[in-house]
């Protein structure tokens, strides 16, 4: 037998057609041999195992723990670049904790919203994956039942009754399959991210303020930017991120609504589902892995989905400008390479990675705050024009927040609006003190009112 026949091959369930088994019992008379080629005994039982856990699964829309058994594998294979995640020392943990209760000390300056960070934590990227997966199903799952229950409409009603449990032993391998596929994006993102906001969502645990040494040291690499530099000025976004996720306690709600409201509003492609359907062999799980790979999603082109897909855009779009904006003003006096990280992380945003690409095929959305420089300057303008408190504001309720409209013109947003501010505080300063009975000298000097002894009107 030939060397190249006795390496291992890679396991997806397959093992590729036309390489199968030489020698005693192979070829038609072993239909295993047939089935999976040239495995050595031990790729045969871990595909075996990978189909066992296929079939077997009865949760949710996604297999989340072959998500989290991926993805950290994915990790332990390190970046293309070589780099191999590891466990953080005490020293980048220090680093870490120092910079981020810094940066904190110097957004003090810059916004009226107080500290968000409840304690500080130096990740290594497979304690990023174990501590943002809740996130990633919160957003995940909305998509991925759409596509279960397609698998069930796409047969004929007459043929759905005979085929339930085909239709049950596809809902389990897609489960499987969008399991395989986000495991392997978030454990792509692990080698990427540098904190726990970086997408502008709150991935990690309320009031944890977290970097990863790791990949804020590859961040920083080719940029001839001090390591100092670079770890403060990232400690700044995720500091500032935390204040407003912790101050503002409909945002987190909001952002992840709008993403299931878009959610709501895809269309799985039926003709290509149709095809895997129409096709489908058990034996061969990679049909359906190649599907979601390919994509499988189409928003519908109505002027709801229209809606809440620029409701979802603007809305990641006022975080990171907010966020871009006050990072800037804390760091420019005091960071020299303020300016230079400013443009690498607003062009790392409006790009995205390839782990968000994987994203934007299996779920059919981008997270990506595509008017981020907009939003910048109005927040900015704002500052400007109505102080730190005026500005912050905004965030009480989401209805005060600019649209869409407002950052194609932020000087009108700016100005109309400031009056109604003025009208609105004293509304809110008289009802917070109640009725107020008249004095008597205030009776007296009411020049000419004959009912001036009544209350103020209700």
């Amino acid at each position: 037998m030939a060397a190249d026949d006795r390496a291992p091959q890679p396991v997806h369930g397959l093992a590729p057609r036309g390489r199968q088994q030489r020698g005693p019992g192979a070829g038609g008379d072993n239909p295993f041999a047939a089935m999976f080629g040239s495995m050595n005994p031990n790729d045969l039982g871990a595909a075996f195992q990978q189909l066992g856990q296929m079939l077997s699964y009865e949760g949710g829309p996604v297999n989340w723990d072959m998500a989290k058994q991926i993805a950290r594998q994915t990790v332990s294979q390190g970046t293309p670049d070589g780099t191999k995640d590891a466990s953080v020392g005490p020293s980048e943990r220090t680093a870490v904790d120092e910079a981020l209760r810094l940066a904190d000390l110097w957004l003090d300056g810059v916004t009226s919203m107080p500290s968000g960070s409840v304690s500080t934590v130096a990740w290594s990227r497979a304690e990023w994956v174990e501590a943002t997966l809740p996130a990633w199903q919160q957003l995940v799952d909305p998509v991925a039942e759409r596509v279960g229950l397609a698998m069930g409409d796409v047969l004929p009603e007459e043929m759905q009754a005979m085929a339930g449990p085909l239709i049950g032993m596809m809902r389990s391998m897609g489960g499987a399959m969008f399991g395989q596929q986000i495991g392997q994006a978030v454990g792509t993102l692990a080698g990427e991210v540098v904190g726990s906001t970086d997408i502008g969502l709150p991935l990690g645990p309320a009031g944890k303020a977290a970097l990863l040494p790791l990949n804020v040291e590859r961040f920083g690499k080719d940029l001839s930017v001090p390591q100092d530099e670079v770890r403060l000025y990232l400690a700044l976004r995720e500091a500032a991120h935390q204040r407003l996720f912790a101050h503002v306690p409909w945002l987190r709600s909001h952002l992840f609504g709008a993403v299931e409201a878009y959610a709501r509003g895809i269309k799985v492609d039926t003709s290509k589902l149709e095809d895997v359907v129409g096709q489908f062999d058990p034996s061969q799980p990679e049909q359906l892995q190649d599907a979601l790979q390919q994509g499988m999603f189409q928003p519908e082109d109505t002027p709801e989905q229209k809606a809440s897909l620029a409701r979802l855009e603007t809305a990641l779009a006022l975080v990171e400008g907010w966020v871009d904006a006050v990072v800037h003003e804390a760091a420019k006096s005091r960071l020299t390479s303020s300016d230079a990280l400013r443009e690498t992380m607003r062009r790392r945003r409006a790009s995205g990675g390839p782990a968000e690409q994987t994203f934007a095929t299996l779920i059919g959305l981008q997270l990506r705050p595509r008017r981020l420089r907009d939003a910048s300057r109005l927040w900015a303008s704002l500052t400007d024009a109505r102080g730190l408190e005026g500005r912050d504001a905004l965030w009480a309720h989401p209805d005060m927040l600019p649209t869409a409209h407002d950052l194609d013109d932020p000087d009108g947003f700016v100005h109309h609006e400031q009056a109604d501010f003025s009208e609105l505080d004293k509304m809110l300063g008289e009802a917070a003190k109640g009725p107020q009975k008249p004095s008597k000298g205030d009776e007296d000097t009411e020049d000419g009112k004959e009912d001036g002894k009544g209350g103020p009107e209700q």
